[in-house]
């Protein structure tokens, strides 16, 4: 069982930057890749960036490359996403989730989700 808690959320204007937290419960959390998926309203949740096991491969949405970092430290258990040059449209709810398989950018491939952070930028 792994436990996810995000923070780091709020309201930026366009341009700015925010810097996500995704804490981790458990001894285990090394054997998970983690993942950050956001959801605007009135749309479906969708994959953006996500990090492997030890941390040496990364993975990024089209529409956040070049902005968005993922990041973790596993002796923290923590994941992180630093977010540069927001836009209006990447405003939305960010979670944190945990996988144990190697399919990285698919929602149902993954096994554990946090309760999300709001992330609001302005224009």
């Amino acid at each position: 069982q792994v436990q996810l808690v995000e923070s780091g959320g709020g309201l930026v204007q366009a341009g700015g930057s925010l810097r996500l937290s995704c804490a981790a419960s458990g001894r285990t959390f090394r054997n998970y890749a983690m993942g950050w998926f956001r959801q605007a309203p009135g749309k479906e949740r969708e994959f953006v960036a996500a990090i492997t096991r030890g941390g040496l491969n990364t993975y990024y949405a089209d529409s956040v490359k070049g902005r968005f970092t993922i990041s973790r430290d596993n002796a923290k258990n923590t994941v992180s996403l630093q977010m540069n040059s927001l836009k209006p449209e990447d405003t939305a709810r960010y979670y944190c989730a945990a996988n144990r398989g190697n399919v990285y950018s698919h929602q149902a491939e993954y096994d554990y989700w946090g309760q999300g952070t709001q992330v609001t930028v302005s224009s």
